[in-house]
């Protein structure tokens, strides 16, 4: 068995939304139009879900989850825009079938835990906001009512003109993630202690800074929490293996963020392959390990 927590497919009704739409962000054909960002040439096969499900079944895939493309910027949109595209984008992920699943996406600019509750209670794994989001208690409390984990994804930026088509990736998206990560744990993790959260891209490495943490007067602590985990999208072996050392194997989870990148092998032996393809990633979403 085989998990990737993180893939965006883009099913038809919700390009059809995209396409709908008089304002970014929204797609012209297949050009991706967005506040502050260049024109973006989306490739059509890279949301073909008969040739994902292709791949997805000779990576050895037996659950995929979806995830919204937060950095379009939907959640923060008015509800009146927000919602036909998280319902869009809902509708189509569970429409597919296995292997695939999602997580729900909500309207943050106006928070509302019932319509939450009815997303969640549909089947989805938990839920998605952007690292740089303001999470909402009541939103968090949703999820431990259901014993269903959070995801942080990068979120929007803009992208200052003349900067290279990778910058997004290396620089905003890591400095959103290492934020959420310090947030994270100095904020919301006091106030809900039982709560399973899962970072996207290692968290932009923020653990690995825990010894300038302590030199700055953060807190020393002696233990890595357990219900919270790193998800590998991007890195690959040298990453992987300098997280395990900081924070140990059992909170690595992975993820490819496909189309966009290819999930790693972490390198580092046969248990911990297991561990961060199948039995972390269960564990994540609160799943038991079945073994054949």
């Amino acid at each position: 068995m085989g998990v990737d927590v993180h893939q965006h497919l883009w099913a038809p009704g919700f390009v059809e939304a995209l396409r709908h739409r008089a304002s970014p962000p929204r797609l012209d054909g297949w050009t991706l139009l967005l506040d502050g960002e260049e024109p973006y040439e989306v490739n059509p096969a890279d949301h073909d879900p008969a040739e994902r499900a292709r791949r997805d079944a000779a990576a050895g895939l037996d659950l995929v989850l979806l995830s919204l493309s937060s950095p379009l910027g939907i959640e923060f949109l008015p509800p009146e825009e927000s919602w036909p595209l998280i319902d869009a984008h809902h509708d189509g992920a569970l429409a597919l079938g296995a292997p695939y699943g999602a997580w729900a996406a909500t309207c943050l600019s106006e928070p509302d835990p019932d319509r939450l509750a009815k997303d969640l209670d549909r089947g989805l794994a938990g839920l998605q906001i952007p690292a740089g989001a303001e999470p909402d208690d009541r939103l968090l409390d949703v999820l431990t009512e259901r014993d269903l984990p959070l995801f942080v994804h990068p979120g929007p930026v803009a992208s200052p003109p003349g900067l290279p088509g990778w910058w997004p990736a290396m620089v905003p998206y890591v400095q959103q993630m290492h934020a959420a990560w310090h947030r994270f744990h100095a904020v919301v993790r006091p106030r809900h202690p039982r709560l399973r959260v899962c970072f996207a891209l290692l968290a932009g490495l923020a653990p690995l800074h825990s010894e300038r943490l302590i030199a700055r007067g953060g807190p020393r602590r002696g233990l890595v929490d357990p219900g919270c985990y790193v998800e590998t999208s991007s890195y690959g072996p040298r990453a992987i293996d300098a997280i395990v050392r900081e924070l140990g194997v059992d909170v690595v989870v992975n993820g490819s963020d496909a189309p966009y990148a290819t999930a790693p092998d972490p390198g580092l032996g046969v248990a911990a392959r297991h561990a961060v393809r199948v039995a972390n990633p269960l564990r994540l979403l609160g799943r038991k390990e079945t073994r054949t």
